[in-house]
């Protein structure tokens, strides 16, 4: 009979240390990134907005309110909505095709092969290379005077294309750096949801003569709908923040008119370069923060909008 009272209090702590495991513990976990998710995002994003209301220089101590003058103004700057066009030209030409072709690379090497292990790993290579080096190469490839695009097109009778001059033939350059970038990555995602799909459907589909294209079409599209909402919806986020790639573009391609504007007139300057553009070269903190804010409520509704339409129509990729 002694020992019932001492056992009592120790089933009571256990249930305590339970009950905090079961409870407290995940919260615990998962702390440390709301802390600094509240402290290198909410709070900065809360700061821009207050930026955006002031007329915000370095050279003047005081900061003066004016309310959403910056917003008004920025809505009928032409160099603003240049920005945008093309922003959403080279997310497009970069987006569309790099998924397309990421399911493919995906759907070939999800089937047995040779040196399977060494074609999943080379997809990643692209994406672990430097984008400087990407930049600077792809920039020499698509070189006016000696690059190999060039002269590969010169053998169908092209004439010489200065890449980097024109509104299109800069979209494509950038478009293809991009791709080559995030396409073997976007593949190893697909691949990663193509393991779960169950092998009987596949055996099933062979015994009944459908061929590759039709598995693909007929079986993984719609066994990975789910991954393909989650890889439109980061990559159109992506396409909405590009910066390097332009930026180091101008810088290494001779183009003019300075790496920041995109080109002398300014032909592929993004929404990002143009915010870095008013903050850092013009230093009017103000207006950049509400460039900065007007980007990220377009980066939303086009996330917004990508998300309800994949969900609409990937009813019937099936």
């Amino acid at each position: 009979m002694s020992a019932l009272p001492l056992s009592v209090p120790r089933r009571h702590r256990r249930g305590v240390r339970h009950t905090l495991d079961v409870r407290v513990s995940p919260y615990a976990y998962v702390a440390p990134f709301f802390l600094l998710f509240c402290a290198f995002g909410l709070f900065p994003l809360a700061y821009t907005a207050w930026v955006s209301l002031h007329e915000w220089t370095l050279l003047d101590e005081e900061q003066t309110f004016v309310g959403l003058d910056n917003f008004a103004t920025l809505l009928t700057d032409g160099y603003f909505w240049n920005a945008a066009f093309n922003t959403l030209s080279i997310g497009v030409l970069s987006t569309a095709p790099q998924l397309l072709l990421a399911i493919w690379l995906a759907h070939l090497l999800n089937r047995p092969m040779r040196f399977q292990t060494l074609f999943r790993i080379s997809l990643l290579l692209p994406n672990v290379t430097s984008v400087v080096a990407v930049v600077v190469i792809f920039s020499q490839l698509f070189g006016r005077d000696y690059g190999v695009i060039n002269w590969v097109l010169s053998w169908f009778g092209a004439g010489t294309i200065d890449w980097a001059a024109g509104t299109a033939t800069s979209h494509i350059a950038l478009s293809t750096m991009i791709m080559w970038r995030w396409t073997g990555y976007n593949a190893l995602i697909f691949l990663a949801a193509m393991q779960a799909v169950p092998k009987e459907l596949y055996e099933a589909a062979t015994l009944d003569g459908a061929s590759s294209f039709t598995q693909l079409r007929r079986i993984t599209v719609p066994m990975i709908r789910p991954t393909i909402v989650f890889v439109v919806i980061v990559s159109t986020i992506g396409a909405m923040q590009i910066i390097a790639e332009p930026l180091l573009f101008g810088a290494s391609s001779g183009a003019g008119g300075g790496a920041v504007s995109g080109g002398p007139d300014r032909q592929y300057q993004t929404l990002a370069l143009f915010v870095y553009e008013q903050g850092f070269t013009k230093f009017d903190f103000g207006y950049a923060s509400a460039a900065s804010w007007l980007m990220f409520l377009a980066v939303v509704l086009v996330a917004g909008i990508n998300f309800l339409l994949t969900r609409r129509l990937k009813g019937g990729l099936g």
